[in-house]
Order: C-alpha cells, then sequence, then structure tokens
C-alpha cells in the first residue's frame, strides 16, 4: 500500500494494544480504530451469520479453499448486513486450518475417554466437543496458557500456530493428530466510514493489496509454520494420538448433522438465510 501511494497511505498495526480482543467489533463501530482482525467464534451473537464457517466437519480441505468459501460467504448481502450493524465492511479473511487438540494428563485415546475433558473450544468446535461429553470453555486465545497452567481446562483445541504462540506446546503432553473437527473464521473488517473517507487511490491501493496479501499469507503458513509443527512436538516429547477412520465416522455422525441443524434452525429464527448461507459453504466445500 505504501509503495502503491508513495508513502501516503500506510498501516500502523497493534497486537492487542487498542481494545480487549473480544470487543474489536464494538471498536469499530465507533470508529476507535478503522480496522481491525476478530474471530467469530469469540461473539457469536454479534456475527451470526459468519459462524456458518465455523460449523464442524465442513470438509474444508486447505487454507485455499478456506479463503474462496469465506470471500463468498462475506460477499452475501444478508452477511453485509449483518456486519454493518458494527459499523463495518468485511475487507479479507485470515484463513486458518484444522484445528487439533493438545493437552495435560491422561490423553484421551478414544472418543469415549473425551468424556469430563474441560477443552478450550469456541464455536463448531466446541459444540463438536459438547457433543461427545467433554466441556467446552470458551476463552480468547491470550487467555489459554494461563488456564491450561492453572487447570481451568485440561486442553485446547488451536490451529497449529496458536499452539505456537500462546505456549501450549510447552505444557502440553499430547496431541490429537487427524481429530480436525473444524476451525474457527477470523476476518479483517474496516470501519465503513473510514473506508469512505479514503481518496479513489487509496482505496484502490487497500484493496487491491488483498489478493497478494493472501497469497503471502498462506506461503508464509505452509512453508514456515507447518514445517516447524513436527520437529517442535519431537523437540517437546509431545505424544501423537490418532484416531481409527470407524472413530472419526462416528465422531462426525454424532456432530456434524446436529450442530447444523440447530445453527440453521437458531439463524433462520434470528431472520438471517440461514439454510441458503449453510448451502453456499456446503456447496462450495463438495460435500
Amino acid at each position: 500500500m505504501s509503495d502503491k501511494t508513495g508513502g501516503e497511505f500506510t498501516l500502523n498495526l497493534s497486537y492487542g494494544g487498542l481494545s480487549n480482543n473480544r470487543e474489536n467489533l464494538d471498536g469499530i463501530s465507533i470508529g476507535a480504530f478503522e480496522m481491525a482482525q476478530f474471530c467469530a467464534g469469540y461473539h457469536r451473537d454479534k456475527n451470526p451469520s459468519i459462524t456458518v464457517l465455523e460449523l464442524p466437519f465442513l470438509g474444508v480441505g486447505s487454507l485455499e479453499q478456506e479463503v474462496e468459501i469465506s470471500r463468498a460467504v462475506y460477499q452475501h448481502p444478508a452477511v453485509a448486513a449483518d456486519l454493518a450493524r458494527w459499523n463495518a465492511q468485511l475487507l479479507m479473511p485470515s484463513p486458518l486450518p484444522q484445528y487439533n487438540i493438545a493437552g495435560v494428563g491422561d490423553a484421551p485415546r478414544t472418543l469415549a475417554e473425551f468424556e469430563g475433558l474441560a477443552v478450550r473450544a469456541t464455536g463448531g468446535i466446541g459444540a463438536a466437543m459438547k457433543a461427545i461429553g467433554a466441556v467446552p470453555t470458551s476463552m480468547s486465545a491470550t487467555e489459554v496458557r494461563q488456564s491450561l497452567d492453572s487447570g481451568v481446562v485440561t486442553a485446547v483445541a488451536f490451529a497449529p500456530h496458536a499452539h505456537l504462540a500462546f505456549g501450549t506446546v510447552d505444557s502440553a503432553k499430547w496431541w490429537t493428530t487427524n481429530l480436525n473437527p473444524g476451525t474457527v473464521n477470523c476476518p479483517v473488517v474496516v470501519n465503513t466510514d473510514a473506508m469512505n473517507a479514503l481518496t479513489d487511490t487509496e482505496r484502490n491501493a487497500l484493496l487491491s493489496s488483498v489478493d497478494a496479501s493472501l497469497d503471502h499469507y498462506i506461503s508464509f503458513y505452509n512453508d514456515n509454520t507447518m514445517a516447524r509443527w513436527g520437529p517442535t512436538l519431537d523437540e517437546k516429547g509431545i505424544e501423537r494420538i490418532s484416531y481409527s477412520a470407524d472413530e472419526l465416522t462416528a465422531f462426525r455422525n454424532a456432530v456434524a448433522a446436529p450442530a447444523a441443524r440447530d445453527w440453521v434452525a437458531e439463524n433462520s429464527a434470528r431472520g438471517l438465510p440461514a439454510q441458503e448461507l449453510y448451502d453456499l459453504v456446503i456447496g462450495m466445500a463438495g460435500n
């Protein structure tokens, strides 16, 4: 953006310094800052339309597909209207791979052993955990390490980068390699007034930079973050727990259809075209 505008238009980035991490939409709504990233599962009532992307077992197979589906959902008129309540426009996703679970204590070697397990899990992943008898707890990422170390939770559902970034790998004794219950959706939004105040040159510089940003993000995640993950597990002595095909099928059968049915019913009652949004996602995911 700076290059495209001769240094006239730049971003000043803050990592947690401008807002509580559950209040970024609130800050956007009043113009406290111009752009923000948030994760839908932190506050489902604030952004119900995009929580369709957090339903468990959607069958999304790559970060590239996550981007494609997220952008299609973001462009739906009902989704735009949902975020407009916060004076916000959806700019881009920050795609995350499938979550898996790291924990302390005895590892759940079968799905039955998840019964009673206290797991940090938000959104659809939390629903998936609850369906197999675990006790999901929603908390922001910055609260997780202290909660794990203090025993508030004994397991944490994160994507690999977050296990690295928030230090759960320093405490964890085990990691589920293939549970893959879903992911969270964390868009970047822009304050609508700020967007409207940009000059044409500035607006074009911003919007035309999204594709290159996503390409860099995906390349870095695949080539750097994932390349570190296996060696980190080995270095920390974290045991890899894998589940059989039969157990994974049983998990999906117990979780996916009921979660989707409940989501459609709840959000249809809100006045959203919930079935239409769900069908859009499933159709693009190839399910």
